[in-house]
């Protein structure tokens, strides 16, 4: 009798430590899916604010010269923060974090990570872009606007061209 009380105490105690140990295991499955799904929440609100720095102007009837270099300058720091250089990326591919961003009869304006401050005042303001926009403003011309096309990498969720069209 005594023998069977205690082989009931060691069946219990061990169908108690099972119990527990799978209420272990559950509570471990349960809260490592629930953190894998608020890392993948913070993920998908950070692309989003990301690319709405670019797509805030699509549809827009009043994009300027200066809405396009901003662009292209967010463009350039994302190249540089990744260390990709232009050469690298023409077309782009969207498989990458590249960024580029293109105005229709200039073609790419954005930089890569070779880029210098001359690099910026040579083709932003001297030569290529705003200058000649400041100048069409002082004649009957007055200032060009643009149509601003995104598109999103499939691969990345982010936004990996940017194409601005003259009206």
């Amino acid at each position: 009798m005594e023998n069977a009380s205690k082989a009931l105490l060691i069946a219990g105690g061990v169908l108690l430590s099972i119990l527990i140990i799978s209420l272990g295991v559950y509570l471990f499955a349960n809260f490592g899916g629930v953190t894998a799904q608020i890392g993948e929440n913070v993920e998908e609100s950070q692309i989003s604010q990301f690319n709405s720095q670019f797509t805030t102007n699509v549809g827009k009837n009043n994009v300027t010269i200066y809405d396009i270099v901003s662009m292209a300058n967010l463009a350039t720091q994302n190249n540089k923060q990744y260390g990709f250089q232009k050469t690298n990326h023409t077309p782009p591919t969207g498989d990458d974090y590249y960024i580029a961003v293109t105005l229709q009869g200039k073609g790419q304006i954005e930089f890569g990570a070779e880029t210098t401050n001359e690099d910026y005042i040579n083709n932003y303001y001297n030569e290529n872009l705003i200058i000649p926009q400041v100048n069409s403003i002082n004649g009957s011309a007055g200032l060009t606007y643009y149509d601003v096309q995104v598109q999103i990498s499939d691969m990345t969720q982010r936004v990996y061209q940017v194409i601005c069209i003259p009206k």
